[in-house]
C-alpha cells in the first residue's frame, strides 16, 4: 500500500483524507440511522396507552424525550398539551418544530458525505493533470527521461482510480442515507398526527393539565 501511495505522488493525500472522512461518516450514520434507534417499534403505542385518560407526568415525558428521535417528537406534543389554553393548532405546531429539529439531527454529516462524493473525482482529475504535467516535463530536447515518464503516468492513473473508488461508494451511501432520512420523516409525521388526534379530546375536555 505504501508503494502505491508513493507512486501516486502528493495528490493522493487529499484523496486519502476524503476516504477517511467518508468511512467515518458512513460508519456513524449506519449506527445512528437504525430503525429501532430512530423509531422504536412499540413506543407510539405505549405513549398512547399511558395517556389514555390523562397526560403522563413530567418525569415520564423527560424519559420519553431522551428515548429516541420519535420520543422527542411525542414529548413535544405532551408538553404542548399540558400548557394552559392549549389548542390542537399549538400542539401540531410544537410537534412540527420538534420534528424539524429531529430531522436536522438525522441529516447530520450527510452534506459532508455528499461533498466527498462530488470532490473526490475532481481531486482525482487534479492528480491526473499533475501526472500529465510531469509527463510533459520529462520530455527534453535530447529525449525523455523514462523514470519521470513512468512516475507521471502512475500519478495520473492512480489518482484517477482512487478518485472514482472513493466517489462511487460515497455517492451510493449518500443516496441511501437520504432515502432513510426521508422515510423516517414520513413515519415521524404520521406518528405526530396520531398523537395529535389522540390528545385532542384531552385538550378539549380540560383534562390536559391533570395527571
Amino acid at each position: 500500500m505504501l508503494s502505491i501511495v508513493e507512486a501516486a505522488g502528493w495528490p493522493i493525500w487529499p484523496l486519502i483524507l476524503c476516504s477517511i472522512t467518508a468511512l467515518g461518516v458512513v460508519l456513524e450514520r449506519l449506527n445512528t440511522l437504525r430503525a429501532p434507534r430512530v423509531i422504536p417499534p412499540r413506543l407510539l403505542e405505549e405513549a398512547l396507552a399511558v395517556s389514555a385518560a390523562a397526560l403522563p407526568p413530567a418525569d415520564t415525558v423527560d424519559k420519553l424525550e431522551r428515548n429516541s428521535p420519535l420520543g422527542a417528537v411525542l414529548a413535544a406534543g405532551f408538553r404542548a398539551a399540558r400548557r394552559p389554553h392549549a389548542s390542537p393548532e399549538s400542539l401540531r405546531e410544537d410537534m412540527e418544530n420538534a420534528g424539524r429539529a429531529v430531522m436536522h439531527g438525522l441529516q447530520r454529516y450527510l452534506n459532508a458525505l455528499g461533498t466527498v462524493a462530488s470532490a473526490a473525482p475532481l481531486l482525482g482529475l487534479l492528480g491526473t493533470v499533475v501526472g500529465l504535467i510531469e509527463i510533459f516535463g520529462s520530455q527534453t530536447g535530447s529525449g525523455g527521461n523514462p523514470l519521470l515518464l513512468a512516475h507521471g503516468i502512475s500519478v495520473a492513473l492512480y489518482n484517477t482510480a482512487f478518485g472514482l473508488i472513493i466517489a462511487v461508494p460515497s455517492l451510493m451511501f449518500y443516496r441511501y442515507f437520504r432515502g432513510r432520512v426521508d422515510d423516517f420523516g414520513i413515519e415521524l409525521e404520521q406518528a405526530a398526527r396520531r398523537l395529535a388526534t389522540h390528545l385532542q379530546p384531552l385538550i378539549e375536555s380540560g383534562r390536559a393539565t391533570r395527571g
